[in-house]
């Protein structure tokens, strides 16, 4: 990952930007990438969930959406996912 290293224009300035940044990295990982050797989810598979998650079902984990660091996050998470450009 990008994140880790320095040299590339990716990588994390603070501390709080990187967590943030692996926190949903490991969600979309987890909970909504269809693995290809799974057929599913590791979620669906270990049975925490029983369907893919939605980018609102992601977004909807965010506790106080008022805040300024929310609304960082959900406009990360969008890009991330590709749907804001």
């Amino acid at each position: 990952m990008r994140r880790f290293t320095r040299r590339t224009n990716g990588f994390s300035k603070t501390v709080a930007s990187h967590e943030h940044m692996l926190a949903i990295y490991f969600l979309y990982y987890n909970f909504r990438r269809v693995h290809q050797t799974l057929r599913v989810t590791p979620a669906v598979e270990a049975g925490l969930v029983n369907h893919v998650w939605t980018l609102e079902e992601m977004a909807g984990l965010i506790q106080d959406e008022t805040s300024n660091v929310a609304r960082i996050d959900q406009l990360i998470l969008r890009r991330v996912l590709g749907e804001v450009a």
